[in-house]
């Protein structure tokens, strides 16, 4: 039996931010944003958790896998053409978790959020702002049928999709879905790169 894909609920978001929080322990945005290794997860799981709960949710993007057992171990956050941005209302409910999420590294945060809405793509589209898989099911398909699972709409919408790879070595393994490298976003201040990559569609 394939990887299933279904939409996220409210009930699975605790579970999905630690599976994401899992998949982002390594990524040299999230380590630059949160240096401290003991204290990355926990801000991790409250960072996921209010931007699923206070904006992905509502835009009906949100999917994930489970593994074997049934626990959650993949999930993709895309956002709708038109609705990448987040509302004043919900930055305003998801401020308090934001806080207790990056602490004294709030000003960090803000400072990369700025970075990629200061370059993100004015042509409509469907916008991926997260993917990832925990550590036990790496390997396992999960990726892929997330991505294929959002793509194939695209291509069904004739819409195209746009991401920013934290990871230039992920670079090819999004060039298999049709994306290309667009342009880079140096984070201010010393922070990493990341590679811009549009998907037309197919």
């Amino acid at each position: 039996m394939g990887v299933v894909v279904r939409p996220v609920t409210g009930s699975d978001v605790s579970a999905l931010s630690c599976a994401l929080a899992e998949a982002f322990d390594d990524d040299p945005l999230t380590r630059w944003m949160l240096p401290d290794d003991a204290k990355r997860p926990a801000g991790l799981r409250r960072l996921f958790g209010v931007e699923i709960r206070h904006h992905h949710l509502a835009g009906g993007g949100a999917e994930l896998t489970e593994g074997p057992d049934g626990t959650i171990v993949g999930g993709a956050l895309w956002d709708p053409p038109g609705r990448w941005k987040q509302r004043p209302l919900s930055a305003l409910l998801s401020l308090p978790a934001t806080v207790l999420a990056l602490g004294g590294r709030l000003r960090v945060g803000a400072g990369v959020s700025r970075a990629l809405e200061s370059v993100h793509p004015e042509e409509p589209h469907w916008y991926l702002a997260t993917i990832g898989t925990a550590g036990s099911a790496r390997g396992g398909g999960h990726g892929k049928a997330l991505l294929l699972s959002r793509l194939s709409r695209c291509d069904a919408e004739y819409a195209p999709a746009y991401l920013e790879s934290s990871k230039e070595e992920n670079i090819p393994y999004y060039e298999r879905f049709g994306f290309e490298v667009t342009g880079e976003i140096v984070i201010p201040n010393g922070g990493p790169t990341l590679w811009q990559m549009w998907r037309r569609p197919r």
